[in-house]
């Protein structure tokens, strides 16, 4: 077997390869052989049909079985001799099979591109500070106070302020016909908290219970109710009750009930103590993308086209099912979006080419003991016992993302080592 190899990009290459007659010769007389020991030919015996009567009968489809076998069994030959690294299904254009000639075909593949070497000494990028402000910390103890407070009537009459949950009867109308199936009864929302409807919310705040308001709202084109998607709407609502929240006093008595403080104080500590690990986890990951934006702009290596694509498709599909999860109608992205998707793709494929060469310039190596170390890490961060996750992590695929992130990791912390980094 003999092979041509063509590079037509640094990602595209096209190699010819040519097989011997000899071999040629020795696959036809295999499939001849085969076949006439089951054939049925009219006027003969299984296995008597001479052989210009099977080649009339069965000659075109032995060439062609014979030719894919061929391709077939020296493509894979081929690229380990080449030391190719596809990332496509490879475009065969075979020759026509003769007996007794060589025969051979022309593939066409994408490839990873030869990366000789990679900088990665020296970046620079700048630490994010880690801080927790004294705001910050009354903001999640007045969340914590928030998730164990209580709804109560209205101490004295009062109109609808902000903050107030509300309950509401409304029906809708458009043109002036009334939509039957598209009311509510008893519907409860917090005022303000954008879980209402703008200009119903704008209505509602300042009126007493007991009192009507009307909003007229433009309902999206993608609206589920057909009478009402694209429509101007006239919601007619009735406030039937008000509750306003009342909080808990911030005090050490709350301390006590919401975990084991002792002191006001200790539950303020807490709270910090969290929100600076969070920081600092913050500022590691956008240190972490400082860093693997300076790899990219420093290494401008060639990418498969059909790499970008697939991570395109990824992460199009990732968002579409976020918006999905938010109760949004998603069928695609727009133009603008697929623009941002593609140059975050490239990003994201350069990035992983490099770092694999890095890895392996490195001597990196994954074991059990680094895949026992990063279960345990995905228990923490996911709450999951380790144990479940073992078994879990058995499957292949899941296994071999593991393995990605652990092994991008162990490459990030020595370009974090070898980078020069300031703090912000």
């Amino acid at each position: 077997m003999q092979v041509n190899v063509q590079r037509l990009s640094p990602v595209l290459v096209e190699f010819d390869v040519e097989i011997t007659a000899d071999r040629v010769k020795s696959e036809v007389e295999k499939a001849y052989t085969s076949v006439a020991k089951t054939a049925r030919v009219s006027g003969f015996r299984p296995g008597r049909a001479p052989r210009q009567v099977l080649t009339h009968l069965y000659g075109p489809r032995i060439a062609a079985d014979v030719a894919q076998r061929l391709v077939d069994e020296t493509y894979p030959q081929a690229i380990s001799e080449q030391k190719l690294q596809p990332v496509t299904e490879p475009a065969i254009e075979p020759r026509r099979l003769e007996e007794n000639k060589a025969f051979g075909y022309k593939a066409r593949i994408e490839v990873l591109p030869l990366i000789e070497n990679v900088k990665y000494d020296g970046l620079e990028a700048t630490r994010p500070k880690v801080q927790v402000s004294a705001e910050q910390i009354d903001e999640r103890l007045d969340e914590l106070r928030r998730s164990h407070s209580t709804l109560e009537p209205l101490k004295a009459a009062r109109a609808a302020a902000k903050g107030d949950t509300a309950t509401i009867d409304f029906t809708l109308s458009v043109d002036g016909t009334l939509i039957e199936d598209a009311g509510a009864t008893d519907f409860q929302a917090e005022l303000g908290s954008s879980t209402l409807i703008p200009e119903i919310d704008q209505a509602l705040v300042g009126k007493s219970i007991g009192e009507q308001a009307e909003a007229t709202v433009a309902m999206p084109a993608q609206h589920p109710h057909p009478k009402l998607a694209g429509k101007s709407a006239l919601f007619a609502l009735t406030l039937k009750d008000l509750k306003e929240r009342v909080l808990p006093a911030a005090d050490d008595e709350f301390a006590k009930d919401v975990g084991d403080f002792e002191t006001l104080e200790m539950l303020k500590q807490d709270i910090s103590g969290a929100l600076e690990k969070s920081s600092k986890e913050e500022s590691d990951n956008k240190l972490a993308e400082q860093l693997v934006i300076e790899l990219v702009k420093a290494n401008p290596v060639p990418l498969p086209p059909s790499l970008v694509e697939r991570q395109m498709r990824v992460t199009e599909q990732e968002i579409l099912q976020r918006a999905r999860s938010q109760g949004q109608r998603a069928t695609g992205v727009g133009e603008e979006l697929r623009g941002q998707i593609q140059q975050d793709s490239e990003v994201k494929v350069r990035a992983g080419l490099l770092m694999a060469e890095i890895a392996k310039a490195e001597g990196i190596q994954i074991g059990d003991a680094e895949l026992e170390e990063g279960l345990k890490e995905l228990a923490e961060q996911t709450g999951k016992n380790v144990a479940k996750l073992r078994v879990e992590y058995r499957d292949q695929k899941k296994r071999e993302m593991l393995i990605g992130m652990i092994l991008e990791n162990k490459v990030l912390d020595i370009i974090e080592a070898k980078a020069k980094i300031s703090d912000g």
